[in-house]
């Protein structure tokens, strides 16, 4: 390698390393917040979305808002999902995601079968949602099965008898078994994806 190629080859690992802790000091930020459905890794969501507030008017249910400015220009005005207080109800037509035109919220390609039949997208994750064992009615010898029929994700929430268990692998961490929880305080905790995965 000659001097300028090993110059050259130095600046593009100096480049890659910049964007690597850029990275990790968005995704570190994006723990305070979830994303609406399909949304793409936060620093290009960043990148994308114009604040436009287009599927924040979509959404049907009122579950998206924008981030405040107090949180700084980088992320404000930008959407989040209010699942502390409401559910995402994983609309069938994907209203908010089909407003986006800066492809911030990005629905996947559609598979296709051997019939040619349309396979609907897999459901995005969101959130992470686990039982806080300690508030659960259930789990502190109290009868109670409110979360019962609210999962609409088969598989993601069980029952061990008269306790609820919510399955991680399936769980799109919607939060519509928080919305109905009676416990006070909810006794289903809702993390961002980015807290969940150590950021």
């Amino acid at each position: 390698m000659d001097r300028r190629g090993f110059f050259k080859n130095i600046a593009n690992k100096s480049v890659e390393k910049s964007v690597e802790i850029v990275e990790q000091k968005v995704n570190r930020r994006a723990a305070n917040w979830i994303r609406p459905p399909y949304a793409l890794d936060e620093a290009d969501f960043l990148l994308a979305c114009s604040r436009c507030s287009r599927c924040v008017e979509a959404c049907p249910h009122q579950v998206i808002f924008k981030l405040p400015e107090r949180l700084g220009a980088q992320v404000a005005f930008t959407p989040a999902l209010d699942l502390l207080k409401k559910g995402c109800h994983q609309c069938e037509d994907w209203p908010c995601v089909n407003a986006c035109e800066d492809k911030a919220l990005v629905l996947p390609e559609p598979e296709s079968s051997t019939e040619q039949d349309e396979i609907a997208p897999e459901l995005p994750k969101m959130a992470r949602a686990e039982i806080n064992s300690k508030a659960c009615l259930a789990y502190n010898g109290h009868e109670c099965n409110a979360c019962a029929d609210s999962c609409p994700v088969p598989g993601a929430l069980t029952w061990d008898m008269t306790l609820p268990i919510i399955n991680l692998l399936v769980c799109t961490g919607c939060g519509m078994c928080r919305e109905v929880c009676v416990a006070d305080p909810k006794a289903v905790n809702i993390k961002s994806l980015h807290n969940s995965l150590g950021y």
